[in-house]
């Protein structure tokens, strides 16, 4: 597709449409023939409708998006697993973080302690 664009825009030969806009780019080295350049913009036609074709074959083949009633179920249940896991989770950071704030006085308690008692 880059390529085809690519192809259009370098090899399209530049004709000023208005004489108040000069041309500021020549290709006349570059561009085909009118003739050619209308049979590659065919063949470039070609090969997008049958690239159209191939994504509607591939698209006909996919399955359909309606969900059976058993997959919303299970979806459902494991919707409402992943709560609960995440509210577990949620209260276990929680927990985590006491604990931490409680080792660290401790800790701090400690520390204080034994600088007095050897001060």
């Amino acid at each position: 597709m880059r390529n085809s664009l690519l192809y259009l825009s370098e090899k399209t030969p530049l004709n000023q449409v208005s004489p108040k806009v000069p041309l500021w780019k020549s290709r006349k080295d570059k561009a085909d023939t009118p003739e050619t350049f209308i049979e590659n913009q065919k063949e470039l036609v070609r090969d997008l409708m049958a690239k159209a074709k191939q994504i509607e074959l591939l698209i006909d083949a996919l399955p359909p998006p309606d969900l059976s009633e058993d997959q919303n179920e299970r979806l459902r249940k494991i919707d409402s697993e992943m709560r609960i896991a995440n509210e577990e989770y949620r209260q276990s950071l929680e927990r985590a973080k006491t604990l931490h704030k409680e080792v660290s006085e401790t800790l701090r308690f400690l520390l204080i302690s034994s600088q007095n008692g050897t001060s």
